[in-house]
């Protein structure tokens, strides 16, 4: 499901970059989240779950409205700034601060082995933003600090999930909090969406309910630091699309700051498997 979840995200993310050349980032997150929220409403309607749009609760709910607004700003904003696939390599950085962070909020177990996959993680994270005098880039720190608030978003998901929320209830609480912080940039300027862009805001938004909801999937049935590795399997997608839309193509250090986040994350998977099996 977080694989599922990362590929379509990727080309959700695609199409935002694409938005965001001709919209403010607030406007795209606001007729995107309403379109999603009438979107997974809808569905629950005429399918015949609405029994599954109870909170149960509603500090959960907006705390990670709250963050998934604030990280879902701070990408989308990398994405209209920087290439895609350097953005999405440099939020590569979620899992690992998951990791962590589950560890310390969640009580999940994490042995040396994994503290030492985290440390890989990061130097590959600083090779990605090569904070020299001559080479740092601000930019950068955007998509960053997007990962760690979007790590923070997937505790509080793995929390909702064991006790007991719907999917459903969470997507659209979550993702309703997202359109009204989109909604408050109103005033400082909107563009009138063409016809054309108005199918591809629709698009962008099934896309989103599909994928958001593959991930809280994954949370409520797996570990945070099992199924948040898969994430990286964005990175292949990220670098096609980057290169047939924009002509983009990675630079070196990118290259190997991802490779070396992703040896991390997949070490991390390794341990985990290995350590079912035991049990």
């Amino acid at each position: 499901m977080m694989v599922a979840a990362a590929g379509i995200l990727t080309v959700n993310d695609a199409i935002a970059k694409w938005l965001t050349e001709r919209y403010p980032v607030g406007q795209v997150l606001a007729i995107r989240g309403i379109l999603v929220v009438s979107l997974v409403y809808g569905w629950a309607v005429v399918s015949g779950r609405t029994s599954a749009l109870r909170v149960r609760s509603w500090k959960l709910n907006l705390t990670r409205g709250g963050l998934m607004a604030l990280s879902t700003f701070l990408f989308v904003t990398s994405l209209s700034l920087m290439p895609i696939a350097d953005a999405i390599a440099i939020s590569f950085a979620g899992p690992i601060f998951a990791t962590a962070l589950a560890a310390l909020i969640l009580a999940e177990p994490v042995g040396w082995r994994r503290w030492s996959a985290v440390a890989v993680g990061f130097a590959g994270v600083v090779v990605m933003l090569r904070p020299t005098p001559e080479m740092f880039r601000l930019v950068a720190l955007i998509p960053i600090v997007a990962a760690f608030v979007g790590a923070l978003r997937d505790i509080v998901t793995r929390k909702m999930g064991t006790g007991g929320e719907s999917t459903l209830m969470v997507l659209i609480v979550s993702t309703s909090v997202v359109a009204f912080a989109g909604l408050l940039t109103l005033p400082f300027g909107w563009v009138v969406p063409t016809p054309a862009d108005l199918a591809l805001f629709v698009l962008t938004s099934a896309l989103v309910a599909v994928a958001q909801g593959l991930m809280i999937e994954s949370l409520k049935h797996g570990e945070v630091g099992l199924v948040g590795p898969f994430k990286y399997t964005s990175l292949l997608w990220a670098i096609v699309l980057g290169l047939l839309v924009w002509g983009d193509v990675p630079g070196l250090w990118t290259w190997v700051g991802a490779a070396l986040v992703i040896a991390s994350g997949l070490y991390i998977w390794h341990r985990e498997t290995m350590v079912r099996r035991r049990d």
